[in-house]
């Protein structure tokens, strides 16, 4: 690793995760519209970009999609003209493709006399080696999705039903995916083998659910059946649920949905994300403790871990940072006097709360370094005596290419820096992270069922040396 003096990471990129995708699917249901809206609502946290329901009136499929919020993109009178008894819906960030409405999600493409739709929550690390194939031999794409890329795999399949055309376009595709399949008569969903990413399925009356967590399932007072499995396949009709493991491979669940991406209120992997982050913070404080006058969180991600640390360590809990809930992307820019405005505009301290005190400042990840130094700033601002960072997580080391929207591996300041450099920039009187062995024991893995790649730099599934790169837009959407 690279030593030396430290230099701020590229600026003007933000210091945090991207969002995965969410997806939520209705079967048997006559307001599955509805449903699908109130699930992505609940799944908003896993993308903000733009937003999308297909249904299904028993004619054929209607679809809606926006860039946007989902109370931004959906109407009353467009779920109105979206009734019927089946519906996929679809939040995104982008980690394959660009920022723009035709890359929005469910896709939708005419299907042997009828029409297909699908939702997608992952990445696929092949797809840039599928998609040159799939252009030879004459196939032609609308998106820069690799979501298109399972389209063209399903549609140039063989077999005599879609369970079995989508299974033969599965086997071929490497990564991570957690997708739901519409058609006239049928709803589908599958999980790659590893099963990256989160998907469960649920029940409301006779209606079938599938979506990316169980807090989607809450809201619309769906009960929670299980999870699908890794490698499953499920299909919902006339007929009821069916299904079979079409796959098999070695459990390599992303901890950091965990750590970080998946809402707290959620159970996955079978493991309550509430009480996973608590214990994740209780871990933290056994390995890195320190005398201080209060734990504070980084709202909103880092309050379990952070209440975990103050009930471990017996130093009080203290809501010190203050979030503005009502944030969206502003394009008013101030003049450069206002200082870390990117920040301010969603975190200020509580005044004359830190006069003279010890901080200890917990979180659930650094990435670039640049929000903790500024957000670490504001607090000696506001007269801390001492600022002692804590991380619920391993330093980040290494690029996601599983399904989220991570900095490449130069941009991750912990692979070019020590913890003590790191601690330098960000301002802090120390620094310390969870280890990877204590990640472990607090989310009590078994069997090495996680995967820690961003952590460890130990890949699953082998990323292919011709890396796919962000593609640029083919066109501009208006």
């Amino acid at each position: 690793m690279r030593k030396g003096s430290l230099l701020p990471p590229r600026a003007g990129r933000e210091d945090r995760f991207k969002e995965a995708c969410g997806v939520v699917g209705i079967y048997g249901h006559p307001e599955a519209a509805n449903l699908a809206y109130l699930g992505l609502y609940a799944l908003q946290h896993r993308g903000q970009e733009s937003a999308g329901i297909v249904s299904c009136n028993g004619e054929g499929l209607l679809v809606h999609r926006g860039m946007g919020l989902v109370a931004d993109v959906f109407t009353e009178e467009v779920l109105r003209k979206m009734a019927g008894p089946s519906a996929i819906g679809h939040v995104r960030y982008s980690t394959s493709g660009a920022s723009l409405l035709r890359n929005a999600q469910p896709f939708v493409v005419g299907y042997r006399g009828g029409g297909l739709a699908l939702a997608h929550n992952g990445n696929l690390v092949n797809a840039h080696l599928l998609r040159r194939e799939l252009e030879a031999r004459g196939a032609l794409f609308q998106s820069t999705m690799d979501t298109e890329v399972i389209v063209h795999l399903v549609a140039s399949a063989p077999g005599p039903s879609l369970m079995d055309r989508l299974v033969q376009a599965l086997a071929r595709v490497k990564g991570s995916y957690s997708l739901v399949v519409l058609t006239e008569r049928a709803l589908l969903a599958a999980r790659d083998p590893q099963g990256f990413r989160p998907l469960v399925l649920g029940k409301r009356g006779d209606a079938y659910v599938i979506a990316s967590e169980t807090c989607a399932l809450d809201l619309i007072e769906a009960e929670t059946i299980r999870e699908v499995e890794p490698g499953e396949v499920l299909q919902v009709d006339h007929r009821g649920l069916t299904g079979f493991k079409a796959f098999k491979g070695p459990r390599r669940q992303c901890i950091f949905e965990l750590i970080y991406f998946a809402r707290p209120d959620s159970i996955i992997f079978g493991r309550n994300v509430y009480q996973t982050r608590k214990a994740l913070g209780r871990e933290l404080a056994r390995e890195q403790p320190v005398d201080a006058d209060m734990v504070i969180p980084l709202p909103d991600s880092g309050v379990p871990a952070a209440i975990g640390y103050a009930q471990e360590s017996g130093i009080p809990f203290e809501m010190g940072m203050i979030r503005n809930h009502y944030v969206g992307r502003t394009f008013i820019e101030p003049e450069q006097s206002i200082r870390h405005f990117g920040v301010k505009v969603k975190l200020n301290p509580a005044k004359d709360f830190f006069r003279g005190k010890r901080v200890v400042v917990v979180d659930d990840s650094i990435v670039r370094g640049t929000t903790s130094r500024k957000i670490l700033n504001m607090l000696r601002q506001a007269g801390a005596k001492e600022i002692h960072q804590r991380i619920s997580s391993p330093p980040t080391v290494g690029p996601c290419f599983y399904g989220i929207d991570t900095p490449t591996r130069e941009e991750l300041i912990a692979f070019s820096y020590s913890v003590e450099q790191i601690r330098d920039f960000i301002g802090a009187d120390s620094l310390g992270y969870l280890s990877v062995e204590g990640m472990r024991r607090a989310v009590k893995e078994e069997d090495r069922e996680f995967c820690t790649a961003c952590f460890t730099n130990e890949y699953p599934v082998e990323v292919p040396e011709e890396r796919p790169v962000r593609q640029l837009a083919l066109f501009q959407e208006m």
